[in-house]
């Protein structure tokens, strides 16, 4: 792959075991229908079922029966296991639109739908992560705590968009029909099939229907909500991958800096690992944590209050020689240049900056800011130690495949939301592959472009989970909570969810409430500092 061609694409290449096992744990409450549904057909006789104007076949329909709780991994990539038991179903794998394609490779749009014995009446979209490719077990787990939307008897379906391959390969996009059906278009045909398979085997049709997913899935929720308006009631987008082409522009602006800064070994090349050091990376978390961390009523590192966080690392600077104490004057620098975000030759900005968050420095597993060992941003792929902003963007623009993916930003949801669709963004303010302000910046002017932000309340609501990465995970964070529930709730009972409460594996006993945009949770300064219930929503 080209230097250019990483630079494309790496930043929509997350794991997708990270973007499934997302809301694995936490509180759930169980989300039924007042009356559960029976199948009319057999499962296996789906594997006979033909629909008018498709080219779709079933390849396989069996029915799973009940898993105890903690036998079902949540994702092939992970050891994590779904902590509640997941009741019989029936699963049918099936193709849509089989073909050879111009490399001369067999494509399909393949796609799983999982029909629980005692159905809900709600048909559920799975979405998926990286560059797809894989059809990913039909479980409905994103931002749904404890108990996956199957468990709680949705109709789930999931999809591999139209190909197959690994989640860094790209190469399916020089077919046209290929590279269409990633971008949208085997996501509004899995979800026709789907209802036609739900009617046949259940006898009717969903009585609402939602989509939940993150970083791709997240790019695909906000689509379906822009280019298929009226096929879902209630969406879940998270830490959307909705501007891959200028997002990158931004991580390889971050990594140049980082470069510049770097010892070089042997051949002459940057080794960015050895920017920060154990100990510097120590002295940034404490100086952010000391600067932002109480904002919120309460020292317990999480930075809740995020605009009133202002950090500048040239607090840090070493007034002699270096220490462990301070940074240098090239650290500060390459601070300010990676975390500011790219600007054109005219000085506009090309990608919003990152934050300054204890956990996008922290030195622990899972995705970091700075160059690491472990996975981060391109800081330790691209040995790019300088970069033409006005060029990336020039070749971004004139990329129509690039074009045709980055065009989740529409704000035009008039018809999404005159038919009582709702729609939620959750962004954790530590993930290093997209800045949340892109997320704050959208969901900003999608209130400009539908009658101001109150209006917007009305109908969709934004939630920064401090300190988590890239969809889940993060050294200091809550990131178990349960949408799925609260846009039922919201479509179906009309309860806005003014907050949701999130919980972490890492601080048992703890919670906290995930305040709508732009408020954010305040301790009230009395009552247990752990328990979500002392704390409230100010703006």
């Amino acid at each position: 792959m080209t230097q250019r061609r990483r630079i494309m694409w790496l930043g929509f290449a997350i794991v997708l075991g990270m973007v499934a096992a997302q809301g694995a744990r936490g509180q759930s409450p169980s989300t039924s229908a007042e009356s559960r549904k029976a199948p009319t057909k057999s499962c296996t006789s789906l594997t006979a079922l033909q629909i008018p104007g498709f080219d779709m076949k079933i390849t396989k329909a069996e029915g799973i029966p009940t898993a105890p709780a903690g036998t079902i991994r949540i994702s092939p990539f992970a050891p994590d296991t779904i902590p509640v038991a997941v009741p019989s179903y029936c699963r049918a794998d099936g193709v849509m639109d089989q073909r050879i394609g111009v490399d001369g490779k067999p494509y399909a749009i393949g796609f799983a739908i999982a029909l629980p014995d005692n159905w809900n009446g709600r048909f559920l979209f799975q979405g998926g992560g990286g560059l797809n490719g894989t059809v990913n077990p039909p479980l409905g787990m994103q931002a749904a705590g404890s108990v996956p939307g199957l468990a709680r008897g949705f109709a789930v379906v999931s999809t591999d968009t139209g190909h197959k391959g690994a989640v860094f390969d790209p190469s399916f996009m020089n077919d046209q029909e290929a590279a269409l059906n990633f971008a949208y278009v085997a996501v509004g045909k899995v979800t026709r099939v789907a209802k036609q398979i739900i009617m046949q085997y259940y006898g009717e049709q969903p009585s609402h229907s939602y989509f939940v997913g993150c970083s791709t899935g997240g790019r695909e929720a906000m689509l379906t909500s822009q280019r298929y308006p009226d096929d879902f009631d209630g969406i879940v987008s998270g830490d959307p991958a909705m501007e891959t082409g200028y997002s990158n522009i931004g991580l390889g602006w971050a990594t140049v800096a980082f470069n510049r800064i770097a010892p070089k070994d042997a051949n002459g090349k940057p080794v960015p690992t050895k920017d920060f050091s154990s100990s510097d990376r120590k002295l940034i978390v404490n100086a952010i944590l000391n600067a932002c961390d109480d904002k919120d009523g309460l020292k317990d590192g999480m930075i809740f209050n995020r605009r009133a966080c202002h950090f500048d690392p040239a607090i840090l600077e070493c007034k002699g020689a270096k220490t462990d104490a301070c940074l240098s004057a090239d650290q500060v620098d390459a601070l300010h240049k990676a975390f500011g975000g790219p600007k054109d030759s005219r000085g506009d900005q090309v990608y919003p900056g990152f934050p300054y968050d204890a956990d996008m420095v922290a030195e622990a597993p899972g995705l970091s800011f700075l160059p690491s060992a472990g996975p981060n941003i391109l800081g330790n792929v691209l040995p790019s130690l300088s970069m033409n902003v006005d060029q990336q963007l020039a070749t971004v623009r004139a990329n129509a495949t690039q074009t045709l993916t980055d065009t989740a930003t529409w704000t035009n949801l008039s018809t999404f939301s005159g038919h009582g669709g709702k729609l939620l963004f959750y962004h954790g303010t530590s993930d290093p592959w997209f800045s949340f302000m892109d997320t704050v910046g959208y969901y900003e002017r999608l209130g400009r472009d539908n009658g101001g932000a109150d209006k917007v309340l009305g109908w969709s609501r934004l939630y920064l989970v401090p300190g988590m990465s890239h969809c889940q995970g993060g050294p200091a964070t809550l990131d178990q909570f349960d949408l799925l529930t609260s846009v039922v709730r919201w479509v179906e009972n009309g309860t806005a969810p003014d907050s949701v409460i999130a919980t972490g594996k890492d601080f048992p006993g703890r919670s906290r409430p995930l305040c709508a945009y732009p408020k954010y949770a305040h301790y009230k300064g009395t009552g247990d500092p752990q328990d979500a219930a002392n704390f409230e929503c100010r703006e």
